[in-house]
């Protein structure tokens, strides 16, 4: 009886100190104020076109509510004019890569984001990959997928874009367990899709994001404003920068 009670102890000692080790080594999940957050929205090389608009954009809350840290990879789908990009460069710092997925530029103009990847001395980690959206070959699996204030262009006319493959090819770019972030702007009650004021009904996201085959994890209210008349493009004086957005979480299932 002794030679078992030691047995049992000692299994159990091991399995404390298993135990301790497993929470010594788990990462805490980044918030507003952890260090690499705060430092990318710091980040000196930053336009000052874009930190005009941190106060209304909330970038720490975006950051946080997508986990980044340094090291991810990131894919960052239509990134426009870059605001994010910068962040998200820095947020993950030189040990992560920020992969911007986008299509081509149009004739006679060039990408919005193309300065950010002409300067290697601050964004050394972007890179650009080129996409028709419905498939998107990126080098490696990626830890996130991020899109803001663009996923309703994926529906504009004349695109004629797939947007289940479009989805679809998105979770296929993301390793097991990998998150995708969706932010855009609120559409009127009863209107699932408005191509000339920029909105689109959250709920008719949620439902193509989850038939591509993803789980929802959660929302965001950040950014969201009730006093938004959601009739008038994101583009009027009065609304704009303050628009009723919302920013939903989904994962690709670990297995």
């Amino acid at each position: 009886m002794r030679t078992s009670l030691m047995r049992t102890l000692a299994l159990a000692a091991l399995l404390g100190i298993a135990a301790c080790q497993t929470a010594a080594t788990q990462t805490p999940a980044p918030t507003a104020s952890s260090a690499n957050i705060v430092a990318a929205i710091a980040d000196t090389a930053r336009p000052k076109a874009d930190t005009d608009l941190d106060a209304d954009r909330k970038p720490a809350e975006m950051l946080a509510f997508a986990g980044a840290a340094p090291g991810m990879k990131v894919g960052e789908l239509i990134p426009s004019g870059g605001y994010m990009t910068r962040i998200f460069s820095k947020a993950i710092g030189p040990t992560g890569k920020l992969y911007l997925l986008n299509g081509p530029a149009a004739a006679g103009r060039t990408l919005g984001f193309q300065g950010i990847l002409d300067d290697k001395a601050n964004y050394p980690n972007a890179t650009f990959v080129q996409t028709d959206f419905l498939t998107i070959a990126t080098p490696e699996p990626l830890d996130l997928v991020w899109t803001s204030q663009n996923y309703h262009d994926m529906h504009n006319p004349g695109r004629n874009l797939d947007i289940n493959a479009a989805n679809k090819a998105i979770f296929n770019a993301l390793k097991p367990g990998g998150v995708y972030i969706v932010l855009d702007h609120v559409a009127a009650p009863g209107v699932a899709f408005n191509a000339t004021i920029h909105r689109i009904d959250p709920a008719m996201v949620k439902g193509e994001v989850l038939a591509a085959g993803f789980e929802y994890v959660g929302e965001s209210n950040a950014l969201r404003n009730p006093a938004d008349p959601h009739d008038k493009t994101v583009f009027d004086p009065s609304i704009r920068h303050k628009t009723d957005q919302f920013m939903m979480k989904f994962r690709k299932p670990a297995k």
